[in-house]
């Protein structure tokens, strides 16, 4: 993507409340590198998502679930100026899990973020 680093970010932030996702943390390698180690590093943003709902029925069915949230959404920029955004992919967390109803809820937040994506 061509467009500046801070506006993809806004942009897909946006994008994820549209689709019921709230933004739980927001997590800046960029600054934390530049801080804890003096190190110069890219643009990179990691923001946790979370729909409120998925995640309250998915610890429903199995309480440990919340290793797996929440959900992270890439935000970096390359050397080469382009940004690129990267989601996780739930139903690929759920591989080893035998239940339904977490592989149902995992394939609907998959299609919003791919929904997200597409929008962006």
């Amino acid at each position: 993507m061509a467009a500046p680093f801070d506006e993809v970010v806004s942009k897909t932030i946006h994008e994820l409340k549209k689709e019921g996702f709230g933004i739980v943390t927001e997590i800046n390698l960029r600054e934390i590198f530049r801080k804890k180690l003096d190190l110069h590093f890219r643009n990179y943003v990691i923001l946790g998502a979370c729909n409120p709902q998925y995640a309250y029925e998915s610890l429903l069915e199995e309480d440990k679930l919340g290793v797996f949230l929440p959900c992270n959404v890439v935000v970096q920029e390359h050397d080469n100026g382009e940004v690129e955004i990267s989601v996780i992919n739930p139903l690929e967390m759920m591989k080893g899990v035998d239940n339904l109803n977490l592989k149902t809820f995992a394939a609907d937040v998959k299609e919003q973020l791919l929904e997200v994506l597409h929008h962006i």
